[in-house]
């Protein structure tokens, strides 16, 4: 039956993409509709709440009070079936007190952990999100109790040491388990553990003064007007002025790039660009070595040989050997596209400037010149062609038809504010149900201000055998139609919000049974790239035009044209680009591979090399010029380059010649999205593409979309 159904999809692909290739603007809402992508289901009570979703453990709307209680319920819950376990004696262990005990608490106790944390994030009441907060705050701080149980762990590790016969989740779960208190020093002497436990606190407490620092750092620069030429007036606007009339540029993030990118006086954006790399001077500086030592005296207690080691062993990359590897020979490989792309950029400014030397602080301004230069992308036209309900209605269309899935509107649903809406998803060939999302897209006072997927409730199997169904949230922070303003998207937010809703896709068909592997938890080089293929969907004519039209004509798509520079735009010096992020990549692995390094005489060294001989900027800090090294992806900045090259694997190989394949679509949803993080991610990559991931579809793509 499913071979003679593929069959049949087949023959009928290519007038199925013709239809397609019609249905644009308004036409395409209509056609969404009539074929379910967004089937609203209505209901007549307009005035009840729907009663809770089946499957569904995820609690909404609850008030201050109850959010605490609940959390303190939580709090008793954990440690009652964590006390039982403790108690089991060590030759009475078995599957059931043991593995199904944790595996089935972890179950229950997930929505209602994410029921306490999530209104933080979205209510309007600021009481909520208070009480929210202290919620988490509780929370965090009891499961940081329960990693430190020696009593669960001797038992854990006595059922593990059986060698039971179990399927594979099941054993990966066990291993966890293991391996989570052997990382939080439980195997090691008192003595050890205790020292653990200090150097663990102490990085917490460095990381946290770190981003206290530059939160605290008040540095500006006081600018007369003649030296910012180029940046719009709007801009100036917004700027205080001193008593003598000179601007206060101040060294946010927001004020540094808009100078980099649209000053036209050079010696304003080196200028602005030292300032910005000696933030917080010597102290940040003192702060970030004092944190590699204590990361490397952690992994060494723990049995690594450093902190990168450390860091790998729990990711896709394994090893700092295999990601210097991989960084060195993708830098090495564009190396000759990136000189010509800075040759173009040297020649441009010496036609602007004259013979001043190309500089770092340069980077950002010659490229968007070059790009206005070569594209005629107006990106406030481009945004008429995004009103947000018809792009969210092309989405559903794309991700259903790829991937054999139906979307249904729930009627009335119970929700923190009236412009939540809940969506049901189901299987399109069996009627399965398979999870819900809710969509909160549009911005209002006290939410959370970046777009982003939280996950609600994991799927799971494993609490006897009863399916607790996938429950996730979008947030984003779109305008919303008004009478006087349609809604309508940056080109940038369609990126994203196609990024994030990849990830509301993965969560829902990942189907892995225990909690631990479901939705997004699977190894963090892995979790990105289903997202980051997603991406490629947002630069090629086809899907272009199913999720865009006029705004005030929505039968009138995206021109071709402009489909077409938006590709070619995409790649504008994307190996010079690249270039500076394999160098803050390689500085961070360096770091933290290797003792006693001096930080900025390695970032002296490695900068020429790296960005093909342009130096460092004098007497900046490369604690201050990448933070990340510093907090929060340490050993782990490569990460991002990682996903985006199997991503371009996956989607040159087996997407980009027929963008709704729904053959490739299911294969990519069963082999990809849905096994899980309990099966090895290269494993998984390995079986959808029929060999090992590779660099090579990455390196080709830079150069075959060159503009030089």
């Amino acid at each position: 039956m499913e071979e003679s159904r593929a069959n049949t999809e087949k023959m009928n692909r290519p007038k199925r993409e013709r239809q397609l290739l019609a249905l644009t603007g308004a036409a395409a809402l209509l056609a969404v509709a009539a074929n379910l992508a967004i089937s609203a289901v209505k209901s007549h009570l307009k005035n009840r709440q729907r009663k809770d979703l089946p499957g569904c453990n995820v609690r909404v709307n609850l008030s201050a009070r109850e959010i605490l209680r609940l959390a303190d319920r939580v709090i008793a819950k954990s440690k009652e079936v964590h006390d039982a376990v403790a108690s089991v004696p060590l030759d009475k262990v078995n599957y059931t007190n043991v593995v199904s005990a944790l595996a089935e608490l972890e179950a229950e106790q997930f929505p209602l952990v994410q029921s306490c944390v999530f209104p933080k994030l979205v209510s309007t009441s600021d009481e909520v999100r208070r009480a929210s907060a202290e919620a988490e705050r509780r929370i965090d701080a009891h499961i940081a109790t329960c990693s430190q149980r020696e009593d669960v762990y001797r038992v854990v590790k006595a059922f593990a040491s059986r060698g039971e016969l179990m399927n594979a989740e099941a054993k990966c779960y066990i291993q966890c388990l293991v391996k989570d208190y052997e990382r939080n020093g439980l195997n090691l002497t008192s003595t050890k553990r205790k020292e653990v436990q200090r150097l663990k606190a102490e990085i917490d407490d460095l990381g946290l003064q770190y981003v206290q620092n530059l939160k605290d750092d008040r540095s500006h620069l006081l600018l007369p007007e003649n030296v910012l030429l180029g940046l719009p007036s709007e801009f100036l606007k917004s700027l205080d002025i001193d008593e003598t009339g000179r601007y206060k540029v101040t060294l946010k993030s927001h004020h540094v790039a808009a100078v980099l990118e649209l000053c036209k006086v050079g010696e304003t954006r080196r200028t602005v660009a030292v300032a910005y790399g000696k933030r917080c001077g010597q102290v940040n500086l003192t702060v970030l070595e004092k944190l590699v030592q204590c990361r490397h005296k952690l992994a060494r207690l723990l049995g690594y040989s450093n902190y990168a080691d450390y860091v790998l062993d729990n990711r896709m990359a394994k090893t700092p050997f295999k990601i210097f590897e991989f960084l060195e020979d993708i830098s090495a490989s564009l190396t000759d596209l990136a000189a010509r792309e800075l040759s173009v950029l040297k020649a441009l400014k010496k036609r602007e400037e004259g013979d001043f030397p190309f500089g770092i602080e340069d980077l950002l301004y010659y490229i968007k010149r070059f790009q206005e230069q070569q594209f005629d992308l107006d990106f406030g036209a481009i945004k008429q062609y995004f009103p947000v309900n018809l792009v969210l209605s092309g989405v559903f269309k794309i991700f259903q038809d790829l991937l054999g899935l139906r979307f249904e509107e729930v009627g009335d649903p119970k929700v923190w504010h009236r412009d939540v809406r809940l969506f049901k998803v189901f299987d399109l060939s069996s009627g399965e149900s398979l999870g819900y999302f809710y969509l909160d897209l549009y911005k209002r006072e006290g939410k959370y201000s970046q777009t982003c997927v939280v996950a609600l409730q994991n799927r799971s199997l494993c609490n006897k055998n009863i399916c607790q169904m996938p429950v996730v949230m979008l947030i984003a922070q779109f305008q919303n139609d008004t009478d006087s303003h349609p809604g309508l998207l940056r080109f940038s937010e369609v990126v994203n919000f196609f990024h994030e809703f990849g990830h509301v896709i993965q969560h829902i068909c990942n189907r892995a049974s225990f909690v631990r592997f479901s939705g997004l938890r699977v190894d963090p080089d892995f979790v990105e790239i289903p997202a980051q293929v997603f991406e490629n969907w947002c630069y090629e004519s086809l899907s272009l035009k199913l999720i865009s039209g006029f705004h005030q004509d929505m039968t009138i798509p995206i021109k071709e044209e402009l489909c077409k520079s938006l590709r070619r735009w995409r790649y504008g010096f994307s190996a010079l680009k690249l270039k500076q992020e394999i160098l803050y990549s390689l500085f961070d692995q360096i770091i933290h591979s290797a003792d006693n390094v001096d930080v900025v005489e390695l970032f002296k060294h490695l900068h020429p090399k790296v960005m093909l001989g342009l130096p460092m900027l004098e007497g900046t800090n490369p604690a201050t010029c990448f933070p990340r090294s510093a907090i929060g992806y340490e050993a782990s900045c490569y990460s991002r380059i990682w996903s985006e090259v199997f991503a371009t694997d996956i989607f040159t190989s087996k997407f980009r010649d027929d963008l709704l394949d729904p053959d490739v679509g299911m294969k990519f949803r069963n082999k990809v999205l849905a096994p899980g993080g309990a099966k090895d991610p290269v494993k998984i990559l390995t079986d959808f593409l029929g060999r090992e991931p590779s660099v090579q579809a990455f390196i080709d793509s830079r150069m075959d979309h060159s503009l030089l």
